[in-house]
């Protein structure tokens, strides 16, 4: 392995072995633009019982990872590298007929769009029935009255109904719910949630969040959360891994995240909350630019086009190493970084605000 953070994931998680092992996986697809390295070199572990947030930008390869790890992104277009070790296999070298066995089973996700990963012409009861009944030994009516506890566990109002429904007659934040059901059917050892909180309101957004929780409570089992809310992460997370244009650019604990970001990527999405202790700024912070082409990389560190902060060795690839307690990818000395933090160096502020995480 090339991190130093992966090198150590046994050491990292105390000595014990991880429920989920990740080293250097690598996944591109030849597109007629050329060959798009979606996942560069992302290396991370996932204890049991624990909550793992990847963050960043829509396009930088966080559901690309979760979906490659549920064996859903094999096709003839696609490349695979590295490992991903769960239970003593490789999920990456498994056989579809095994990856079938684990998938919905023993790992789960919860995708970021219902509507298309429902079937439009099934009704919602049969769909969960059959996810039910096919990692289990329950007979139709025993299914289905799970699937009903399942629809009122995660906050549906009369679910003997809403089984009776087709998708499209449910709104989106209740088909949502139905795929957290879905997910949390055969609890799961590993939940990836790729977005689930997306299209619900606050109130729903707390019960799906509780139930992130109860479902760890009870079964012990690790989940990776997708997001881009850095409100859902504050509440829920243990760890965060943040990644830029296929490569995680910093992890840590969640403290360590918050109260001592070490990458200028991390300042952007920091400052770019809006603040209730502050007053309101003039403009909306965002980070300036885009994110790159991944057919087409920068050289050296991906975020250098669009960081204040870069200089001469930028034009170098930066090793995800830790400098100050826990790992990052950039050139700054830990001096450097606090000291431009100090002065409001924060990425996507608007001119005259302090910094947001110091």
């Amino acid at each position: 392995m090339s991190d130093v953070a992966s090198s150590s994931s046994l050491a990292m998680s105390g000595g014990r072995k991880p429920l989920l092992d990740v080293e250097d996986l690598r996944v591109a697809f030849r597109t007629e633009e050329g060959v798009v390295q979606a996942v560069d070199g992302v290396s991370f572990h996932l204890d049991a019982g624990e909550v793992l947030a990847i963050v960043g930008e829509s396009g930088c390869g966080k559901s690309v990872t979760g979906m490659t790890l549920m064996g859903l992104t094999r096709s003839p277009n696609a490349r695979f590298g590295g490992r991903a070790t769960f239970d003593g296999r490789d999920l990456l070298a498994a056989s579809d007929d095994e990856l079938r066995r684990v998938r919905g089973a023993q790992i789960a996700m919860v995708f970021q769009d219902p509507m298309t990963a429902l079937n439009p012409v099934l009704r919602v009861g049969p769909q969960l029935v059959e996810q039910i009944r096919a990692h289990g030994d329950l007979g139709r009516d025993e299914a289905l009255e799970r699937a009903r506890a399942l629809l009122e566990r995660v906050g549906i109002p009369r679910p003997e109904e809403r089984l009776r429904a087709y998708p499209h007659e449910l709104s989106g934040g209740m088909r949502q719910r139905v795929m957290i059901a879905m997910a949390l059917s055969c609890d799961p050892r590993v939940l990836i949630a790729d977005e689930p909180t997306t299209a619900l309101d606050v109130t729903i957004q707390a019960q799906i969040l509780e139930e992130v929780r109860r479902l760890r409570a009870e079964t012990n089992a690790g989940v990776i959360l997708i997001t881009h809310d850095l409100g859902v992460v504050a509440d829920v997370a243990d760890r965060v891994a943040v990644m830029y244009a296929g490569q995680i650019v910093e992890q840590g604990t969640l403290d360590e995240l918050f109260y001592d970001p070490q990458h200028p990527y991390t300042w952007g999405l920091l400052g770019s909350i809006a603040r209730v202790d502050r007053p309101r700024p003039p403009r909306l912070p965002a980070i300036a630019g885009t994110p790159p082409s991944l057919a087409d990389p920068p050289h050296g560190c991906r975020f250098r086009p669009r960081c204040p902060h870069a200089f001469e060795r930028c034009g170098e690839l930066p090793p995800l190493e830790a400098r100050a307690g826990h790992p990052d990818r950039c050139w700054l000395t830990p001096e450097q970084k606090r000291t431009k933090r100090r002065v409001g160096g924060q990425i996507g502020l608007a001119h005259g605000d302090e910094e947001v995480a110091a």
